[in-house]
C-alpha cells in the first residue's frame, strides 16, 4: 500500500514539474516575442532604408568605404537629414514656389493628379500638428442592437454627408460625428461609420491602450482607474 502511494506521490511531483516547465516555457515566449520581432522589423527597416540611400551618398562620404565593416543606420540618418532638409526649403517663398509650381503640373496629369491629392491629403491629415486624429476612443452597438465595438473617434462629420444626413431625416442639430471601426487583429483595415453623437460611449482608455484591446482580442485589457 504504501508503495502505490509512493508511486502516485511521484507522479504527482513529476506532472507538477512538467507544469512548471510548461508555464515557464510560455512565459519565455511572451517576454521573448515582443522583443525579438521589434527588433528583426527595426532592423529589417532600417536595412531597407539604407539599401535604398546609401547608393545615393557620394563616395566621399559613405563611411562604409574607409570601415572595414558596414555601419548600419548611416543610410537612415541621410534620409531623416533630407527630410528635415527639404521641409526648411520648402518653409520659404522660393520653396513654396517650387512645390506650388510641382503642384500643378501634377493636377494637369490625369491619373496622377488622383493619386498625388490622395496620398497629400492622407499625409497631412495624419502628420498635421493642427489636427490630431483619433485622440478618443469608444463604443458603439454594431452591427446589431445588443452588441457592441470599439471605435476611434475621427471628426466632426461635415459637408455633403452632413447635408444628406439632414435631407434624409436626420435634424440639422444633431451632432452626426465620424468614427472609424477598426478589425481584430488588424486595427489599420476597418469601416468608417457616421453616428449619433449620443450613441457614442465614450472611454477614459487612450487610444493606444483601445489599439492594444483590439489587436489582442480582448486580451488585453487596460485596468479601470479608481
Amino acid at each position: 500500500m504504501s508503495e502505490n502511494n509512493n508511486i502516485l506521490e511521484s507522479g504527482t511531483k513529476s506532472a507538477g514539474a512538467f507544469t512548471r516547465l510548461r508555464n515557464y516555457f510560455l512565459t519565455g515566449i511572451v517576454i521573448a516575442a515582443p522583443i525579438s520581432i521589434t527588433i528583426y522589423l527595426t532592423w529589417t527597416f532600417v536595412s531597407f532604408v539604407d539599401e535604398s540611400v546609401k547608393p545615393l551618398i557620394p563616395a566621399v562620404y559613405n563611411p562604409d568605404n574607409y570601415l572595414p565593416f558596414s555601419v548600419p543606420g548611416v543610410g537612415l540618418i541621410v534620409a531623416i537629414f533630407a527630410l528635415t532638409m527639404l521641409g526648411f526649403l520648402t518653409a520659404n517663398y522660393l520653396g513654396r514656389s517650387m512645390i506650388a509650381s510641382s503642384e500643378r503640373m501634377l493636377s494637369r496629369m490625369p491619373l496622377i493628379r488622383n493619386l498625388y491629392s490622395g496620398l497629400k491629403q492622407l499625409f497631412e491629415t495624419v502628420l498635421s500638428q493642427k489636427q490630431k486624429s483619433f485622440q478618443k476612443a469608444g463604443i458603439i452597438e454594431y452591427p446589431r442592437k445588443g452588441l457592441y465595438a470599439v471605435v476611434f473617434i475621427s471628426t466632426q462629420t461635415k459637408g455633403e454627408v452632413k447635408s444628406k444626413l439632414t435631407e434624409s431625416g436626420v435634424p440639422s442639430e444633431e451632432n452626426i460625428i465620424s468614427v472609424f471601426l477598426p478589425t481584430t487583429p488588424n486595427p489599420t483595415s476597418g469601416f468608417l461609420l457616421f453616428v449619433k453623437e449620443t450613441d457614442v460611449t465614450l472611454l477614459d482608455m487612450s487610444v493606444e491602450e483601445a489599439a492594444k484591446l483590439v489587436i489582442s482580442a480582448g486580451l488585453v485589457s487596460p485596468e479601470e482607474d479608481e
